[in-house]
């Protein structure tokens, strides 16, 4: 459990950008730059996420490729409709944790360690809803 601490404490350290963004648009009902830091902070975890993902010699080619596809429209995704680039990352999220459940590699995490990651990327994914729902309600 010791070598786990450090990634779970930095984990749920990480959500507070999101949980202040989503509180910050939400609670003064501007979007404008909360919605942009969210997006980019979106992209810039999704894009560390994914990069875990990659273990070279020891994955398949279509595991190799299935890492790629959330990082792959983020150049786009940052200059795009952000709906469309929260709705992106929002399931991004969950794709890149169902990757990483199906590699060999996640039976060796610490329990702990795998519950982080579903309640991590549930609260995003939360996050990416309620940031829709605001930029939806905006003039």
């Amino acid at each position: 459990m010791a070598r786990y601490i450090n990634h779970i404490q930095l984990g749920y350290l990480g959500l507070l950008p999101f949980l202040a963004l989503v509180g910050w648009s939400m609670l003064s009902g501007r979007t404008e730059y909360a919605g942009t830091m969210f997006i980019y902070y979106g992209i810039a975890i999704m894009s560390f996420l994914a990069g875990q993902l990659w273990r070279p010699g020891e994955q398949s080619y279509g595991r190799a490729i299935a890492a790629v596809i959330p990082t792959i429209p983020l150049p786009l995704l940052a200059l795009g409709n952000e709906l469309f680039t929260l709705a992106w990352l929002s399931a991004s999220f969950w794709l890149v944790l169902a990757i990483e459940v199906k590699q060999p590699q996640w039976a060796e995490h610490h329990k702990d360690y795998r519950k982080m990651r579903f309640v991590l990327t549930s609260v995003v994914f939360v996050c990416h809803l309620l940031m829709i729902a605001a930029m939806l309600d905006r003039p």
